[in-house]
């Protein structure tokens, strides 16, 4: 018998933004997941898109840490979280509670264990306009980053937690009528490699989302040659279809779609964004749910195999044909139909289950006491 991974496949709780916590875990469970990568967004945060808050993090406590892990104990279920939002750009109030709340989340995963109990903290960077506008932008953008994440990282590697960088470029984060749809720092491989240059803490990595860089026109597979392995910590399971339209004919597939007077384009016959995030020509879709997508899956599972990659793999549920029904019995297909469709890749074959995941080992309670909530402007 062939000795596959064995990584874990985990849900990403986004798609299930209108359960509880236990339910969340019943789901997980009927899905076939061995862990949640749970979204702990601001309760007054301003995305509207994609979030939820699966954990109570005001007045988190260690009692409530070691309740969380003996839940998930008895669950046989592994977790993180995260919470992705504008960390150096945008207006300037909610910069900082976003800044803020990354460390509550920090300071959580600490409690659940950090490191050893592989409880990592996902997040975005952001992006400064303001910045980015100026002669040499994008450099002032890895100044920026640097100026606020070095005391972050050296706060979180003082826990014993990693913090992953999502490499979404959140193409429509703002208003079409902006020229650009860069609004990630990370959102490219020269950004990440320039960022871990400039804070070479070993306390950050990567979430690597392979379905970003399809509709960009970029190998996921040469990024994953490209890239530091020892900083890759998540695969995303999200893939893309990318579409032959007509706006693709007008707009070509290199640059957004960009907004004109409608009257003006309506006379001359192109297409323009419906909305802010029909800017680029595809699909979001889930591997092995509804058809074929532009991705060969295999061929990235190989690679990871040959760099003996080890992190988790997350199925992220953005698929129109899946989350964005509305319906719980097409979500939890899409998910279903995701982990059948990674599970000969990844695990063995038992006789009796099929290709079956080896569980890891529970996780621990960590020993020590609580430790005070801090906030961005105590670490610099």
């Amino acid at each position: 018998m062939n000795h596959k991974m064995n990584n874990p496949i985990w849900v990403m709780s986004s798609a299930f933004d209108k359960l509880e916590l236990p339910d969340l875990i019943d789901k997980t469970k009927d899905i076939g997941a061995s862990g949640i990568d749970l979204c702990v967004f601001r309760k007054d945060g301003t995305r509207q898109d994609h979030t939820a808050t699966h954990l109570d993090y005001e007045g988190f406590s260690r009692e409530d840490a070691k309740s969380t892990l003996a839940l998930f104990n008895q669950s046989q279920l592994q977790l993180s979280l995260g919470a992705f939002e504008n960390m150096i750009g945008g207006e300037e109030g909610e910069r900082i509670k976003n800044q803020n709340h990354l460390l509550k989340l920090i300071r959580i995963a600490h409690l659940l264990g950090g490191d050893a109990n592989n409880v990592k903290v996902g997040t975005f960077v952001g992006y400064n306009h303001d910045l980015g506008n100026q002669i040499d932008g994008f450099q002032k953008n890895l100044d920026e980053y640097k100026r606020v994440f070095a005391p972050i990282i050296k706060y979180a590697e003082d826990l014993g937690v990693t913090v992953l960088y999502e490499n979404c470029p959140m193409e429509g984060w703002r208003s079409s009528r902006y020229t650009s749809t860069y609004n990630n720092l990370p959102a490219v491989l020269a950004a990440r490699k320039l960022m871990y240059e400039m804070i070479p803490s070993r306390a950050h990595g990567e979430i690597y989302d392979p379905s970003h860089d399809v509709w960009q026109h970029n190998d996921p597979v040469a990024v994953i040659n490209a890239m530091d392995i020892a900083r890759l910590h998540r695969i995303h399971v999200k893939t893309t279809r990318n579409l032959n339209t007509i706006a693709r004919t007008d707009w070509g597939g290199m640059y957004p779609m960009q907004h004109v007077d409608t009257d003006l384009a309506k006379a001359a016959n192109i297409a323009i964004p419906a909305h802010d995030w029909d800017r680029h020509h595809y699909e979001a879709m889930l591997p092995g749910f509804g058809g074929s997508d532009s991705m060969d899956w295999r061929a990235l599972v190989d690679t990871l195999k040959s760099r003996s990659f080890s992190g988790v793999f997350e199925i992220e549920n953005e698929a129109k044909n899946s989350k964005d029904t509305g319906s719980m019995a097409a979500i939890m297909q899409g998910f279903s139909a995701c982990v059948h469709f990674f599970a000969p890749m990844l695990w063995d074959l038992d006789e009796k289950n099929g290709y079956t995941y080896r569980q890891e080992t529970e996780l621990i309670t960590p020993s020590g006491k609580d430790i005070p909530v801090v906030t961005i402007d105590q670490l610099r």
